[in-house]
């Protein structure tokens, strides 16, 4: 982390992640699902972790933003006959401007608003998907369906290696390319307006600008990580994101570390091994785990599960 704001990729960390994907030419198919999942949820959470970690604002949008991808992946398949590879491209676009507009309504007003402003939003859109007018396109209350995400002939891979393959893949890309966020002079910028946004303003940053640009940022992971989720389902309706989904995002963030970007790795092996762990104790007690989990993460692990990694390795190298 570069001054509580961001993670460095090291060269270990490339190489670490080039040793996942030739492993996974070589695991069992039923190992590669959840670990296709750890990385959509991953790409999602990266977008948490600029929103609310590095540009500190705070909003619920994931969930609609997320099902905006999976929307566009869905419409472009079903209604266009355009490949995967066209949803990849254009969900993120999507994702980005509808971040972008939802930063600028929203970005400029306190935490407080920002929530209500993204609340709204996450309980409108499954809604507006129903809305008459538009449900030829998106399914309305029924959906849409898509085919599953398959591995080219020339590959020789079955489709979920293939499907992990893919979201490994442009989970790296995001880490690299927002890895090297903080060090520009947007994320400079950002920074500055999240420590303290009147003394930025003051230096000249468009404040409304910096935080509309970081929830952009942020839509077009989630709608990304949409996408993804909706190749590997075959399946996209207007439930499938709820206010929930966004919640659940939210604790895995906060709990694998929101100001650092290894935090949404972490946060998503969370995410999806965590109610597996808990399932025998019945839904009841295991949302009450998982809640007394989340309070003693905020208090003994301000900055989650990678954070504690962090300070603890730095301590140890400080010792002589």
């Amino acid at each position: 982390m570069a001054g509580g704001y961001g993670s460095v990729m090291r060269p270990g960390s490339t190489i670490g992640f080039g040793a996942v994907l030739a492993l996974s030419l070589f695991l069992p198919e039923a190992w590669l699902f959840p670990g296709t999942l750890i990385a959509i949820n991953a790409i999602a959470l990266t977008g948490l972790v600029v929103l609310c970690g590095w540009s500190g604002q705070f909003s619920f949008a994931q969930a609609p933003l997320c099902a905006l991808g999976g929307y566009v992946a869905a419409i472009l398949a079903a209604r266009t006959g355009l490949g995967p590879w066209a949803a990849l491209a254009l969900a993120p676009a999507a994702g980005g401007a509808l971040g972008y507009a939802l930063g600028r309504v929203a970005g400029g007003h306190s935490l407080w608003t920002q929530a209500l402003v993204s609340y709204a939003l996450t309980v409108a859109f499954p809604q507006f998907l129903r809305w008459p007018p538009i449900e030829g396109l998106t399914g309305g209350v029924n959906g849409l369906y898509l085919d599953l995400l398959e591995a080219p002939s020339w590959t020789g891979l079955a489709n979920g290696r293939w499907s992990f393959l893919v979201a490994a893949s442009l989970l790296a890309v995001c880490l690299a390319l927002l890895a090297n966020l903080p060090a520009t002079r947007t994320g400079r910028a950002i920074r500055a307006v999240r420590d303290h946004d009147l003394a930025a303003a003051a230096q000249g940053i468009d404040v409304a600008h910096q935080r509309a640009l970081a929830s952009g940022i942020a839509g077009a992971a989630f709608a990304l990580s949409g996408s993804l989720m909706a190749g590997q389902f075959g399946y996209v309706g207007p439930t499938s994101y709820g206010f929930a989904f966004a919640v659940q995002l939210l604790f895995g963030a906060v709990i694998g570390g929101i100001h650092s970007l290894w935090g949404a790795v972490v946060g998503a092996l969370f995410l999806q091994f965590f109610p597996s762990l808990t399932a025998a104790l019945g839904k009841g007690l295991s949302a009450l785990l998982f809640a007394v989990l989340l309070v003693a993460a905020i208090v003994a692990m301000p900055r989650g599960i990678a954070g504690l990694v962090e300070r603890l390795a730095t301590r140890r190298s400080s010792v002589p």
